[in-house]
């Protein structure tokens, strides 16, 4: 088996790969109502976070099956991980563009891959060079917050709330 860091690697790329692809499926889908739960369907920051959110998930499945199974704490961590991503992205834009007063295309990009690396950063060295051990009731939390945002993301994708993370900058 590849190393934990190897595998993190692997991750970054794969994230920021269909991530960026999940920018786009929505309209080349013709606008489907499936891949609007899981691609972004504006240009809103919420949109934006499902561009982590889904591949960082969707790898840590992958993760899972290759080690995850025999690691103390794994859903714990990957939903940390996740939302510490999502987190920067959030902060990060909207500190910049409160700065700056507008957004800024490449901007937005680098926004997103700091969020991609915090993510595999926390989840690397919480999986890695501090293993702890977690209850039970820690990984079904982290489950259920995933159930949570998958909900989230279906549900605000077709109404979004008036909140200025909802809408368009």
């Amino acid at each position: 088996m590849r190393s934990l860091k190897s595998i993190h690697i692997i991750g970054v790329i794969f994230t920021i790969v269909v991530g960026t692809l999940l920018h786009f499926v929505w309209e080349w889908s013709g606008q489907s109502n499936l891949t609007a739960i899981f691609s972004a369907v504006n240009e809103s920051t919420w949109e934006h976070l499902k561009l982590l959110f889904f591949p960082f998930i969707t790898f840590a499945i992958i993760e899972y099956f290759l080690y995850g199974n025999e690691t103390t704490c794994f859903f714990s961590v990957k939903v940390c991980a996740v939302l510490l991503g999502m987190l920067t992205i959030v902060t990060v834009f909207y500190t910049y563009t409160g700065i700056l007063g507008k957004n800024y295309f490449p901007l937005d990009i680098l926004t997103f891959l700091l969020g991609v690396i915090v993510s595999y950063l926390y989840s690397y060295y919480h999986l890695y060079t501090s293993p702890s051990s977690c209850s039970v009731y820690s990984e079904v939390l982290a489950i259920f917050t995933l159930l949570l945002f998958i909900i989230a993301f279906s549900i605000f994708s077709f109404s979004p709330p008036s909140l200025g993370i909802f809408q368009q900058p």
